[in-house]
């Protein structure tokens, strides 16, 4: 029997890969999409940040009598841990999931993925950048961008497209066309906690990137290494605060079009380092 395909992607509640708020799937069986699920996540920590709840409108009064992570996830971690999961920037929605079991204190298998944000830019590269609602659009995905289920349904859609377009027949055929490895991965979650005063010891390239805003304004985003692993800080208003702005997102998906200093080869580089896991 061959093992499960299941889109999968997260909403956080704030800045911590742990806070997840919401969830969607999407399973892939015979080329098609064949069931779809997305739930309500109530976090450990009932604390929302301001520009998360702009991104995907969840409020704390959606989520304060629902099930924490464990008993929401607990129906679908079967198919996780022995499936291949696919995502879109798959960084984050694998750190959001490890890091969610960890914070349980729950066993966190090594996870089979595959990045269709990598996917698309080896499939369907675009100067504006391969951001889920960019590539959906292109390929006449019809989506609502930032809920969960919706957004496991794209990404099921792109790697589908993808397996038609480079006609290898499957998900796993695809992945192995295009180079990249789908074995099971036990890396570190992002936001694992660490014994104070231990900094992670490591060489980070200096990314600096000028990034216009919505009235014009330049903005600088710098890659910074913590604790925790890497971090984009923007000098935003969000930024100041310690929110994942519009320009670190748009960094992050690899799309280039606010983008003031003309450094692609950073972007790509900075897409490299960030799929690594920091």
């Amino acid at each position: 029997m061959s093992r499960p395909i299941v889109a999968l992607d997260f909403e956080t509640a704030n800045e911590r890969r742990d806070s997840a708020c919401a969830v969607g799937l999407a399973w892939i069986e015979g080329g098609v999409v064949v069931r779809r699920q997305s739930r309500l996540i109530r976090p450990r920590e009932l604390r929302f940040s301001p520009g998360n709840i702009r991104v995907h409108g969840i409020l704390p009064a959606d989520v304060r009598h629902l099930p924490e992570f464990p008993d929401a996830m607990a129906e679908f971690l079967p198919d996780l841990s022995s499936g291949l999961i696919l995502a879109h920037n798959a960084g984050f929605d694998l750190g959001v999931l490890r890091s969610s079991l960890a914070a349980y204190g729950l066993a966190v298998p090594p996870f089979a993925s595959l990045c269709t944000l990598q996917v698309a830019r080896k499939v369907f590269p675009d100067p504006a950048g391969c951001g889920l609602g960019k590539v959906a659009a292109r390929l006449g995905i019809r989506f609502e961008h930032h809920d969960a289920g919706e957004d496991a349904y794209a990404c099921a859609e792109i790697a589908l497209a993808a397996v038609r377009e480079r006609g290898t027949g499957d998900i796993p055929n695809l992945a192995r066309s295009l180079g990249f490895a789908t074995e099971p991965r036990s890396d570190e979650p992002n936001e694992a906690p660490r014994p104070a005063g231990r900094e992670r010891s490591r060489t980070v390239p200096q990314l600096r990137f000028g990034m216009r805003g919505r009235t014009g304004n330049r903005y600088e985003v710098t890659l910074e290494a913590r604790p925790a692993g890497l971090s984009l800080r923007c000098t935003c208003t969000a930024g100041r605060y310690a929110l994942r702005c519009r320009h670190v997102t748009a960094l992050v998906d690899g799309d280039v079009t606010d983008l003031l200093t003309g450094n692609h080869g950073d972007v790509v580089a900075l897409s490299r380092l960030l799929a690594q896991g920091g």
